[in-house]
């Protein structure tokens, strides 16, 4: 089981969106997999169609984690009814699809404070002890560095941070790798950054392509392939509660391609220490 929280401390990224576009790439895949919905903002829950009953909220199994049952409580995707259990290509990895998801409230910004001790930090990887079932867990930060983005990163193996590419967000990702390390070298030895996303690209944009150049000189492999362009009609998909991979059209198809790719690479693909990042500098426009 590999536990990859989606991460960014600048908001607006769009990192709710590719972590639904990871979802629906692993769910057309065949691979088990459980979303956890940490921002208290819930918009994950939205977008993957969730419908809970009598289950609770992430937020309540923290406040008890090693009495809280996460089978009971997990919420199957509205999305499954899209899928028929079989692969885009019709291999089929699994007879009954599985995306799961511990959804979200506003209560968990209980814990989204700067100063959780080690014992909070580990609450999400005690609640996620009984996540065995699963080959992948996404977990949807939300856009801080307080209490609850770092309980998410105590549980995980793997951090892929989100970024447009713009001025601040590159900024804001280059501080966040330093944040990284540090977190690493203090309480989880074992996290590795899995890479960055370049989310909302616009191909014609001389900005855009200028920090994209920036992105590849300052963090090198960490980052990822392919890169996200901006789709017009994601928030309609997002909107509908429906997965990408299953929405009309030829540029929701190019987009459910380019995530499938992406989910193999990160997968498949090694994590990095990220130290060299610590070292880079964001330039200025003025600097071109």
């Amino acid at each position: 089981m590999q536990v990859v929280s989606i991460s960014s401390l600048k908001g607006g990224v769009g990192k709710t969106s590719v972590t639904t576009g990871l979802a629906s790439a692993a769910l057309a895949a065949g691979i088990p997999t459980l979303v956890v919905d940490l921002d208290p903002h819930a918009d994950a829950s939205t977008a993957l169609g969730v419908r809970p009953d009598e289950q609770l909220d992430i937020g309540r199994m923290l406040k008890s984690p090693r009495r809280a049952r996460l089978a009971d409580n997990v919420v199957p995707s509205g999305w499954i009814e899209h899928a028929n259990g079989s692969s885009r290509n019709g291999s089929s990895r699994s007879s009954v699809p599985v995306l799961d998801v511990a959804f979200g409230s506003a209560y968990t910004g209980i814990y989204d404070r700067p100063d959780l001790g080690r014992r909070d930090l580990r609450r999400l990887s005690a609640v996620l002890a009984g996540a065995g079932d699963y080959e992948l867990v996404l977990i949807d930060c939300p856009p801080s560095l307080n209490g609850l983005t770092r309980m998410a990163w105590t549980a995980s193996d793997k951090v892929t941070l989100v970024a447009e590419p713009g001025l601040f967000s590159v900024a804001g990702t280059e501080r966040t790798m330093r944040a990284i390390q540090l977190f690493r070298q203090e309480f989880a030895p074992g996290l590795s950054p899995a890479g960055i996303v370049a989310n909302r690209v616009r191909t014609g944009s001389s900005e855009h392509s200028f920090r994209l150049a920036e992105m590849e000189s300052m963090f090198g492999e960490l980052l990822l392939s392919p890169h996200i362009p901006e789709q017009a009609n994601w928030q309609q998909i997002q909107g509908a509660a429906h997965p990408v991979h299953h929405w009309p059209g030829e540029s929701a198809k190019t987009a459910a391609a380019l995530f499938d790719s992406l989910l193999a690479n990160l997968m498949h693909g090694g994590g990095a220490n990220g130290d060299a990042a610590s070292s880079v500098r964001v330039r200025s426009r003025s600097q071109r």
